[in-house]
């Protein structure tokens, strides 16, 4: 009597399989698909000022309109800079300059799956190519922002330090960062809608909690909270690169560094062993 064939089932668990052999599935979906990524960023790049009267300017307007009102404030009195070594349009602009990867790539990698939800329900591929794609954007825009800090250096008559050619290094750190938080935040996202609402106010929190527009606290809560911030390392330390030529915090920034590379492994484990699951929530 022959023996019929049995087909068992179980659930998709990568990690049965090894870490090894998971890292090694995500570098190869990543090579796989490393030309939809490009497509996904050239798109979302080109349609981000289309049909803009003044389009790829407000690269440089948005952040000096920021400046220019909390200048107002500090020489009005109501906000207080604190001790700062260098024309505060300088300062402020090359906080801003390095606090926008991170914010406006953290906001665009969140939204990157529940935006693209009839893509996801009829296409077969790594969803992870949306959330790395997402943060694309914000990349050039930090690039682009270098002519705005050099031009003014110039104006304000600032010699920058000899270090100043590895200062968009920080950049790297800053978009590992953001890309693991971005990678969980966008799984979160798809699940319960309003995480992007949530996100929208903790990073214009985070922006005023973090020394962008203004020095470090030396005494208060806000000193405190400065102190376990990886954002605040990064940002001080590109400051330096350009104005000082060396780290004021360098075991901070190290540290941070090696935090942004963990939460970028969780993140990307997480949403690689999550991945399958994504299109019934979208």
């Amino acid at each position: 009597m022959q023996k019929e064939l049995v087909t068992v089932y179980q659930p998709d668990n990568s990690l049965k399989n090894g870490y090894l052999l998971t890292f090694q599935q995500i570098y190869e979906e990543l090579v796989d698909n490393k030309w939809l990524m490009y497509q996904l960023f050239k798109r979302d790049f080109s349609t981000m000022y289309k049909q803009s009267f003044i389009g790829i300017l407000w690269i440089f307007i948005i952040p000096m309109i920021n400046v220019g009102i909390f200048a107002m404030l500090g020489h009005s009195g109501i906000f207080n800079f604190g001790n700062i070594s260098a024309p505060y349009p300088v300062f402020a602009i090359l906080g801003i300059s390095f606090w926008q990867i991170f914010s406006n790539g953290v906001m665009a990698c969140g939204n990157s799956l529940s935006s693209a939800g009839e893509m996801i329900a009829r296409i077969n591929f790594s969803k992870k190519s949306l959330v790395i794609a997402s943060i694309g954007k914000s990349v050039v825009t930090f690039l682009i922002q270098i002519f705005l800090i050099a031009a003014l250096l110039v104006f304000f008559k600032v010699a920058p330090s000899k270090t100043l050619i590895l200062f968009p290094l920080v950049a790297i750190p800053i978009v590992v960062f953001t890309l693991g938080l971005g990678l969980i935040i966008s799984l979160l996202n798809a699940i319960v809608r309003d995480t992007g609402n949530l996100l929208s106010v903790l990073l214009m929190l985070g922006m005023y909690g973090t020394p962008v527009l203004y020095a470090k606290p030396m005494t208060g809560l806000l000193a405190q909270i400065t102190h376990y911030n990886p954002m605040y390392y990064f940002i001080c330390s590109g400051r330096d690169l350009v104005l000082t030529g060396s780290l004021s915090e360098p075991k901070g920034f190290f540290l941070s560094c090696f935090l942004a590379i963990i939460i970028f492994i969780v993140g990307l484990v997480i949403f690689h062993l999550t991945e399958t699951r994504i299109t019934e929530r979208i």
